[in-house]
């Protein structure tokens, strides 16, 4: 990442008792941690392989603590990081080293919910599920559905644009949110969006969501809630070949389906997830699509049988469709599972997330085979496959230092790989500090330039979340050296340096 100057344990110590006195102020003294034993359990996020220990965690419990903390912290210069659940998979919640992490876990209130405008107005802490379990009552549920949904708060779906199995029909967290609210690094109370159709002046709102807690700090989220649909059905369809699984995927869109859900699992990812929930999957399989539809009972019944149709022109070699919500509960629990699944096979592993056109998602999945032999590491794939988001798990143990590198330079190469096959370095687990090489290779420095300038609009001290999502300059030439020496694909935009 973009590191800070080093310090020596004298200067910390100074600077976090400075910052201890400032904050005891304006907080309450259980809201306020600072030992080693308090501020360890925050030193990462979902992305173990990065750790760093914060001067000082504060946990605000309303709005007018988390303005007087912002106030503090930029009067003294102090870097400050927005954390919510810590579930995040690129250590975009890793803290400063010199600054304050702002633990936003005890705003966890349901503040309405409207059946007739179908919103809810929620708090940043609230978790991902429990906006749908508040919902089921008025027949609705909050569409955007993460892996993590159990735990992930709506505050960090708001900070990545976080998806989900169900984000191809229903939209991101972008296409779900109306209205956020939250604060400037200066403290100042600051709205985006509207619940209605429409805002006066500029729409903001699509800037913020997928910020990364770069912007400003989010304390309240209102959401569109989707009526549930009468019936939902899921086809498990088996392929003995990735290239046709991949094509599968292809010709179901190009036939004018949008399924509810469209995910795709390799075999060894399977083969992980049947041994934890066993969910019934076929372990002879090369790759397993999940495709569902919902809608009135007509409806599903019509749009299961064109898929699966598609599905068998396309070269399935067993199709099996639920018959009871059980059947398909337990079809998808496999998939909400695949990274626990992955967690009981490998003492560690990497999550990456690229986005790629569909049509190349074989072709990214024989390249992720070769690369298995190139660096001597297994990976697992399971991934969004309607709109091309991959997941592949590189598998390792943090404990060896070659493994680690060796994990680091074949995530760098899926990524670079993703961006060759004209796509995208990420889809919904943002940059954080895990992307910070391949932005790199993405974008431009002028293009860099341009996202510094809107941070900047925002936070001209650099003080929120820094050293994330943006790469120097510097970072980029030091990459560029790297990228040659180890022979990864070849960008004009690193052959410069």
């Amino acid at each position: 990442m973009n590191a800070p100057l080093p310090v020596s344990l004298a200067e910390r110590t100074q600077r976090q008792a400075e910052v201890v006195r400032a904050l005891s102020a304006v907080l309450p003294a259980h809201a306020l941690l600072w030992s080693d034993e308090q501020t360890r359990p925050y030193e990462c996020d979902g992305l173990t392989a990065y750790r760093e220990r914060p001067l000082v965690v504060v946990l605000p419990e309303d709005e007018a603590q988390v303005a007087a903390v912002l106030r503090t912290c930029h009067a003294l210069k102090v870097p400050v990081v927005a954390r919510g659940a810590g579930t995040g998979l690129s250590g975009g919640a890793m803290p400063h080293a010199m600054g304050v992490t702002l633990g936003l876990a005890r705003f966890n209130r349901i503040l309405s919910v409207d059946p007739l405008a179908r919103t809810a107005r929620v708090q940043c802490g609230v978790r991902n599920l429990a906006i749908s379990e508040a919902a089921a009552p008025h027949g609705l549920y909050y569409a955007p559905d993460p892996s993590s949904q159990i735990a992930c708060t709506i505050g960090g779906n708001v900070a990545e644009n976080s998806g989900g199995v169900h984000c191809l029909k229903y939209g991101l967290t972008l296409h779900n949110v109306m209205q956020v609210k939250g604060f400037t690094v200066e403290g100042e109370p600051v709205e985006f969006g509207s619940q209605a159709l429409d805002v006066p002046g500029l729409d903001l709102l699509t800037v913020l969501v997928g910020s990364e807690g770069m912007l400003a700090v989010v304390t309240e989220v209102t959401v569109r809630l989707t009526p549930k649909p009468q019936l939902a059905r899921c086809i498990m369809a088996s392929f003995d070949d990735l290239r046709r699984a991949g094509d599968a995927v292809a010709a179901l869109i190009a036939d004018g389906i949008i399924p509810a859900g469209l995910e795709m699992m390799d075999k060894p990812m399977t083969a992980a997830v049947e041994d934890f929930v066993h969910a019934g999957y076929d372990l002879q399989a090369e790759a397993i699509l999940l495709c569902e539809s919902d809608g009135t009972p007509e409806e599903v019944a019509e749009e299961i049988d064109r898929m699966s149709a598609v599905l068998r022109a396309s070269g399935a070699t067993r199709i099996e469709v639920s018959e009871t919500e059980a059947q398909r509960l337990r079809f998808w629990s496999g998939r909400k599972n695949a990274f626990p699944a992955s967690g009981r096979i490998s003492p560690d592993y990497m999550c990456m997330d690229s986005t790629i056109p569909r049509k190349r998602l074989a072709d990214v999945l024989l390249a992720i085979q070769a690369m298995e032999k190139k660096y001597g590491l297994r990976c697992a794939n399971v991934f969004h496959a309607g709109d091309g988001n991959l997941h592949p798990l590189i598998l390792f143990d943090a404990n060896d230092p070659d493994q680690l590198a060796r994990c680091e330079q074949f995530g760098a190469d899926i990524l670079e790989t993703s961006v060759a096959m004209g796509g995208t370095v990420t889809g919904e687990h943002g940059v954080g500090v895990e992307k910070l090489n391949s932005m790199c290779v993405q974008f431009s420095p002028e293009e860099r330039e341009q996202m510094l300038a809107l941070k900047r609009a925002f936070d001209p001290a650099g003080l929120l979340n820094p050293g994330k999502v943006i790469p120097t300059l510097q970072r980029c030439a030091e990459y560029g050296r790297m990228h040659v020496k180890r022979g990864l694909l070849a960008f004009p935009e690193l052959e410069r340096f």
